[in-house]
Formats: structure tokens, sequence, C-alpha cells
């Protein structure tokens, strides 16, 4: 798996909004109605991450969540990285069922 140059890194965010690169990964936050709802959108991206076999480094708060991927084995941002971060704001931008 190749690291990605800051310039490819640049080039991809262009399309993921509110994602930044910040040593070495991407991160981004993402703010819900409750702890309920932002826990939900947990599970559900913990089995998208799964199935991606790629786990991101996260962070909750009650209704915060916060998010960071990079690729240890490549010692920073890969193609990976940048394929859970669509999947997420993917899951992110689902309405509630």
């Amino acid at each position: 798996m190749k690291k990605l140059s800051e310039q490819e890194i640049q080039e991809r965010l262009e399309q993921l909004p509110g994602w930044e690169y910040i040593e070495d990964a991407i991160e981004t936050g993402f703010q819900f109605a409750d702890f309920k709802e932002a826990f939900t959108v947990m599970t559900r991206i913990a089995f998208e991450a799964e199935a991606q076999n790629h786990h991101p480094e996260w962070s909750n708060v009650y209704n915060q969540l916060n998010v960071r991927l990079s690729t240890h084995d490549a010692g920073g941002v890969t193609e990976n990285d940048f394929a859970l971060a669509r999947a997420i704001e993917d899951i992110v931008s689902e309405p509630e069922a």
C-alpha cells in the first residue's frame, strides 16, 4: 500500500469537505442530536470499517464524534483512508431509519 504525497492528499481532500490533513492523518468531526444518534452512527461505521479491514482512531463525547484515519503500516495516509472516509461520509449523510 502506497503512502500518498501531501499534494495527492490535498487533491483528494477537495472531495471531502470538513476533512483536514493533520500530522500524517486525515481527520474530521461530527455533531449529532444526542448520544444515541452518535453511537448509532459509530456502530454503523464500525461494521463498515470491519468490512474494509481498516479501522479508525476515534473519540466520542456525548453527541460529538472525532475521526482520524491513517494507515499505520504505510506510515501515513493511503487510498484506504480515503475509501473509509467516503464510506463514513455516506453513513453520516444517510437519514436515520
